[in-house]
């Protein structure tokens, strides 16, 4: 960096876009929309909501895999790790190993449920196991949180690209939005699921692409590590269990574990990938295929980001004035390092874009088939043909991904975005986590205990989340950077005016714990202050505890009378290996055992979807078996048993089904 070459903190001069940038950009575009245009053109003659919403539910495992990875590894991620590792450091990595544990109880303890039942939309089983309000509440939860979630994605690199560059904000924002939106309602989710696999490479090249140059112009990673540690930015040790301390070890192991089960087990989204696959042994193969790129994308990033901090050690641009936000960092480093090299910018503009475009399809897709199998076919139009259905799903890609660009100006409301995208799915996907956990691991609980929990749980993390706004505790950087090579004649800012960074002192433990605290007069100041990576494990608990307690009270469920498709014999799938006079009290009275003896991994998704799902039932079938949502003696309107309904239990007392686990 002592070279002749000057940066944007010495020059207040911002690198630009050249054409081969914007022509790197257009040709994302222009890719991704050809993939869904070329399976519009190919499926044409296909007119099922199965093959638009679940890609025929015969898909390879890899390209199935790497949608997994791409749905969730968004433009949030890129832009937010980063600034994360930059202005806190190192202790956000542990979240890495989150991953492992969400994946695992998501391929084997929640995927398989919905395998056994053969649905389309993951919040059918709420009315198998609760009834019609609780599949209701989640169905509308999840359409509220996919679409703002959708806006951050689609605003937030945008915006960062706006700051630091000539790039238009509402050009690329409508350029994206209109694409996506494009090749989703017309390819369905066999479009989605190859671009998503195309634009998870781009991804992963765009980030090797800085790293390696990052780490070249600073004089190698080992140079970069080694300023971070010298400033306090390398730090792996916060064992705290103190819940209001932002990251450490039990927040971001734990309740990161809760957060990416709720992405990876519950969420519409992914659960349709997972049951596109054509058995239930190659989704979880899929899964745990995704499992490496998970971490892969997030160390990646934090690579990235202790480059970053070690280019700007001595210069911060933050509080130069450069930039107004840790999410424009990234832009930023990219500029100043990368922008003198042709088509290299414009390879990280679309490895930034390839994220959003990957996260807003899933989103678009997975949102039409919720309301068009839980809100269109259930209230409206409930003898609607395949065409039709199809059809309307086409629609309503389109109209969401409509509103979803029209919601842009809500990100712009919500600080910074990694945050604000991990809290908000402890907000509102942590009560559909919790109400899927309740239904799947506890057998006594009921359909007005899972509302009751479903409600309180959403009412407590709103409370919380307006709370940390009102009384938003302040949150310390780690040691300070120097500004000496800063040209502060460039913005006007006086070099007085950081002199406060240079004071700062503290190890890091003592920095990491973070919250200034409120006058201890305000009794629920504690809750406020709840770090946001215990969101979703909160939200769960209320659901889980709030639950029990009502179902009890009103009348707990026999679990001899649940059919066991609609559980999970958890103590089974973890410990396999314990004693059957161990395991067998710890299934509660659910009779498994038929369920065991049927089970046959490679028996296909399709037989068993007419079994429970009355949409797809023949009326032949319909007259000799289930109607009208009875699950095996499971009443889906009341979500309670069903003493009329045949419960098919066999000789040992197990039910008799012919499933998979």
């Amino acid at each position: 960096m002592d070279g002749e070459r000057k940066y944007s903190y010495q020059t207040g001069e911002k690198s630009t876009f050249g054409t081969i940038d914007y022509v790197l950009f257009g040709g994302l575009l222009l890719v991704s929309a050809s993939i869904g245009l070329f399976y519009a053109i190919k499926d044409r003659n296909r007119h099922t909501t199965k093959d638009f919403l679940l890609a025929g539910g015969n898909m390879h495992v890899m390209p199935v895999a790497l949608s997994l990875l791409a749905s969730f590894m968004s433009a949030i991620t890129i832009l937010g790790t980063p600034s994360e590792m930059y202005k806190y450091g190192t202790m956000y990595g542990w979240i890495g190993l989150s991953y492992l544990f969400a994946v695992f109880l998501s391929a084997h303890i929640y995927i398989p449920i919905f395998y056994r039942i053969g649905i389309t939309s993951s919040y059918e089983y709420l009315e198998f196991r609760f009834g019609q309000v609780a599949r209701l509440a989640g169905a509308m939860t999840y359409i509220v949180q996919m679409t703002i979630y959708m806006a951050c994605v689609l605003y937030a690199p945008s915006l960062a690209l706006n700051a630091v560059t000539d790039f238009d904000l509402w050009g690329s924002i409508w350029a994206v939005g209109l694409v996506c939106t494009f090749y989703t309602s017309i390819g369905g989710m066999k479009a989605v699921l190859w671009t998503d696999t195309f634009q998870t490479f781009m991804m992963i090249i765009g980030l090797l692409a800085v790293l390696i140059q990052g780490s070249i112009e600073i004089g190698g990673f080992a140079r970069a590590w080694e300023i971070a540690y010298n400033n306090s930015r390398v730090e792996f040790l916060e064992f705290s269990p103190d819940p209001s301390v932002r990251h450490s070890v039990w927040s971001l192991v734990i309740g990161g574990t809760f957060l990416w089960t709720f992405v990876y087990g519950v969420n519409q989204a992914q659960v349709q990938r997972a049951v596109a696959c054509p058995t239930l042994r190659k989704a979880q193969l899929a899964y745990w295929i995704n499992c490496p790129g998970l971490a892969i994308i997030l160390y990646l990033t934090a690579m990235i980001g202790i480059v970053i901090y070690g280019f700007y050690s001595r210069c911060d641009p933050l509080s130069l004035g450069l930039i107004s936000a840790g999410d424009q960092l990234l832009p930023l480093f990219v500029m100043d390092v990368l922008g003198n090299i042709p088509g290299i910018p414009g390879l990280f503009l679309a490895c930034m874009f390839s994220g959003a475009l990957s996260t807003i399809s899933s989103g678009l897709n997975s949102i039409s088939a919720v309301i068009l199998t839980d809100i269109v076919r259930k209230y409206c139009c409930t003898r609607i043909s395949e065409k039709k259905a199809t059809i309307i799903s086409k629609i309503l890609a389109l109209v969401i991904g409509f509103a979803a660009i029209g919601l842009t100006y809500v990100a712009a409301m919500l600080g910074g975005i990694l945050e604000a995208a991990l809290a908000l799915y402890g907000i509102l996907g942590g009560p559909l986590l919790g109400a899927f956990t309740l239904g799947m691991l506890f057998p006594w609980a009921n359909q007005i205990g899972a509302v009751a929990g479903i409600i309180t749980s959403l009412v407590l993390m709103f409370w919380i989340s307006v709370g940390y706004q009102v009384y938003k505790p302040v949150v310390a950087t780690l040691a300070p950077i120097s500004m000496v090579d800063c040209n502060f004649n460039i913005t006007g800012v006086a070099a007085t005016a950081t002199t406060t960074m240079t004071t700062l002192t503290g190890n890091a433990s003592s920095v990491f714990s973070n919250v200034t605290a409120e006058p201890e007069s305000n009794p629920l100041l504690g809750l406020y202050t709840l770090s946001y990576m215990w969101y979703t494990a909160t939200a769960v608990a209320t659901v889980v505890i709030v639950g029990l307690i009502v179902s009890f009270i009103t009348g707990a469920t026999k679990p001899e009378t649940l059919d066991p498709r609609l559980m999970s014999p958890f103590f089974d799938i973890v410990f396999p290996y314990l004693p059957e006079k161990i395991l067998k009290p710890l299934r509660f009275g659910v009779r498994y055992e038929k369920m065991f003896q049927g089970a046959r991994d490679t028996t296909r998704r399709a037989s068993t979807r007419s079994e429970v799902n009355p949409h797809l039932q023949s009326e032949k079938e319909k007259e000799a078996g289930v109607v009208g949502g009875a699950v095996n003696g499971v009443d889906a309107e009341k979500g309670v048993s069903n003493p009329g309904a045949s419960t098919n239990v066999g000789d040992e007392g197990g039910a008799s089904v012919s499933t998979r686990l």
